[in-house]
């Protein structure tokens, strides 16, 4: 495996949908508790760094019209409808913090009718190392526009989790080696170098 080094003044932490409504949920092969500790410890160490970071949330208007609802086959996937008052916002341990960008999207992938793009190009990015729930939906969705925008990528595999063991290995085995490299937050942490 090659030796991973990231610059942390062209890199930045891109996480998806840690907030109330997701990390509640039974998460595999991680618990969403592991996610969300080895987000903060990615987001910490990227802030003491100076280096960007990039909470992403989904979140719907009152009435569910900004959401897609096309027929689908998979009855477990979230419908537009009645939530929780707080099931958008983000956990408290992971932030948002001063300095940190809040991306609102209204479907999987955080760049599509976002400013996402815009935000990172104006802070010079090129490397995005990216972790949340879930491994196979947002995640895999961000990841896969962030590779057709050219962006580097880096996936923290122990700061994503899925619905499933199941989900979260076909993603980290069979897609994510194709768009980038996939490291532990060890790794990552080991990897930033303020230089």
């Amino acid at each position: 495996m090659e030796q991973l080094s990231i610059d942390p003044k062209s890199t930045a932490l891109v996480l998806i949908d840690l907030q109330q409504g997701i990390v509640g949920m039974t998460t595999a092969p991680h618990p969403a508790s592991l996610v969300v500790a080895n987000a903060v410890r990615l987001a910490e160490r990227f802030r003491a760094l100076s280096a960007t970071v990039v909470l992403v949330r989904v979140a719907f208007s009152l009435d569910g019209t900004d959401a897609l609802a096309n027929p689908i086959d998979a009855p477990f996937v979230a419908r537009p409808g009645p939530r929780p008052a707080n099931w958008s916002e983000l956990v408290a341990e992971v932030g948002p913090r001063s300095g940190d960008l809040v991306i609102t999207k209204h479907q999987w992938g955080a760049f599509y009718g976002t400013e996402l793009d815009l935000q990172l190009r104006r802070r010079g990015i090129r490397t995005i190392v990216i972790g949340g729930i879930a491994t196979n939906f947002g995640v895999e969705s961000t990841a896969r526009d962030a590779w057709e925008r050219n962006y580097a990528l880096v996936f923290a595999e122990d700061a994503t989790a899925a619905m499933s063991a199941e989900a979260h290995a076909f993603a980290i085995t069979t897609i994510f080696p194709r768009l980038g490299r996939i490291r532990s937050t060890f790794d990552i942490l080991t990897a930033l170098n303020p230089d």
